[in-house]
């Protein structure tokens, strides 16, 4: 999320910008890169624009984009958790898809340290799972060559998409 210099049209006070802990600040040409705890188990990665004082009011900047409706969803999300509000769960993963790319991370980990299929599935599920069909039949071995080959993919840059909302056009 961008965080600018909140317009000087606009009342400074009331603005939230002081409850906004810069954890794990790092700064670079863009600005000063930090993450926001909801209070949700997840992190918000913030990006303070460079020339922007540490103690300035803030105005987050929404670009007009396909992504702007998930960069909505975020900027609520921050600011119900500085008022202090009940902060909504991130529903751009289900607990499903957050298990299934950790399986692909374990899966292409293997996968490059030279682990086999059938050891990587013995991991992902179990050995004596994986010994119970013949593995060149197995739904098993499918599954685990398709979370390999996900997980390439994903590294060849499909990771771009992971958090986006699948929206109709």
């Amino acid at each position: 999320m961008l965080l600018a210099a909140a317009p000087s049209i606009l009342p400074a006070d009331g603005n939230l910008f002081s409850a906004i802990r810069e954890t794990a600040a790092r700064a670079d040409e863009q600005g000063v890169h930090f993450l926001h705890d909801p209070g949700d188990g997840q992190l918000l990665h913030l990006l303070r624009l460079a020339g922007v004082a540490a103690g300035e009011p803030l105005a987050a900047l929404i670009p007009l984009d396909l992504d702007g409706l998930d960069r909505l969803e975020a900027v609520q999300r921050l600011l119900k958790s500085l008022l202090g509000r009940a902060v909504s769960a991130d529903t751009r993963l289900t607990k499903q898809q957050r298990r299934r790319i950790r399986h692909m991370l374990q899966a292409v980990d293997g996968r490059m340290n030279g682990a086999s299929y059938r050891e990587i599935a013995g991991v992902i599920y179990g050995v004596s799972r994986v010994a119970s069909d013949p593995w060149k039949s197995s739904a098993l071995r499918d599954a685990t060559m398709d979370l390999v080959k996900d997980a390439f993919a994903m590294i060849a840059g499909g990771y771009r998409a992971l958090l986006r909302h699948r929206r109709r056009s």
